[in-house]
């Protein structure tokens, strides 16, 4: 918990580094965030399509988790911030 709140606090000066536009969650966007992720740890994304309804981005927020193998820490708006423990 301690260190979700220190991730949450470290994510506020973070830019988007992955946009995931009206093409949805593509391999190679997938590709794109692990990239990112083994890269930089910490990573903010931007959902730039507004999903049609909560659920819809809820499930489109669980796929990029479950799919990147990442921790979901922060999620406002149309932004996501995840990370990923280097092994």
């Amino acid at each position: 918990m301690k260190e979700k709140i220190m991730l949450r606090s470290k994510a506020k000066t973070l830019e988007p580094v992955v946009r995931i536009g009206k093409s949805g969650l593509t391999d190679s966007m997938i590709g794109e965030i692990n990239k990112n992720l083994i890269k930089r740890k910490l990573i903010k994304i931007k959902l730039l399509k507004s999903p049609g309804d909560r659920n819809e981005k809820e499930n489109l927020i669980t796929s990029i988790v479950e799919k990147t193998h990442s921790e979901l820490i922060d999620s406002v708006g149309n932004v996501i911030v995840l990370y990923k423990k280097q092994l």
